[in-house]
């Protein structure tokens, strides 16, 4: 009789809920586990754990974005911008210090048609060639002083440039962010710019040297030649009334 009992529980534990007699009492309820929709609600709570994982890893990558438009925007702490002016502004100084002829174009054609005329006058004298030839010499000299002294001050800037380029190269290797870098390369570049500039003053201020002690040397030959002249006359020996 007990064993018939247990066959009968297993084939209704097998197929659901239900009720089986026992024997000498009353009917019992029991519970059933079904499989299939066991696995299913496992395959469902996994498919919702998946999704949860799913949304806190699009958290994760926003967050992530965040951070980074955070380093991206994230401004430059040094600059070299005061000492690049500054260097430029040091060979304007010395560039607009020109005596003689300066570096501006009215001024220019002023001066040089009062230093060097293309002919002397027959009532010029002696003195006046003279006084004429000692100011072409003086602006000459001057010039190449001039020269002289934007060179130094070139030299100057190259040895200050090592440092602001040491810096500047650090800058650009610790930038955390496009911003920072961009303003890194942005200065480097604008280091490059002003050593351009300074070779182009340097190079104006070398061949208006030039110009001037070529021009003063034509310039004294032509006055040779006009002296010469007014001092032969006309060529005609002298003869008495």
């Amino acid at each position: 009789m007990m064993r018939k009992t247990l066959a009968t529980l297993l084939v209704a534990t097998s197929l659901g809920v239900g009720t089986i007699p026992i024997p000498f009492g009353p009917a019992v309820a029991f519970t059933v586990f079904d499989p299939s929709n066991f696995a299913q609600n496992i395959l469902q709570a996994a498919r919702a754990l998946e999704q949860i994982n799913n949304q806190i890893q699009s958290l994760q990558n926003e967050a992530t974005m965040l951070q980074n438009m955070a380093k991206n925007l994230q401004r430059l702490d040094y600059s070299s911008l005061g000492q690049i002016t500054g260097a430029l502004q040091r060979i304007d100084g010395l560039m607009i210090q020109a005596e003689g002829i300066a570096f501006e174009v009215s001024a220019t054609d002023t001066a040089f048609r009062e230093q060097f005329p293309e002919q002397y006058d027959a009532a010029v004298t002696t003195d006046r060639f003279v006084a004429d030839a000692r100011t072409r010499w003086r602006n000459s000299m001057s010039a190449y002083h001039q020269t002289m002294r934007i060179q130094a001050q070139v030299v100057e800037n190259v040895q200050a440039d090592g440092a602001t380029l040491s810096e500047l190269v650090t800058a650009s290797q610790g930038a955390v962010g496009s911003l920072q870098a961009q303003q890194a390369t942005n200065q480097l570049l604008a280091l490059s710019t002003k050593q351009q500039l300074q070779i182009q003053n340097l190079m104006a201020a070398q061949y208006r040297s030039e110009a001037l002690d070529q021009a003063r040397k034509a310039q004294a030959e032509e006055a040779a030649r006009a002296a010469t002249a007014r001092f032969l006359g006309s060529g005609q020996a002298y003869t008495p009334r």
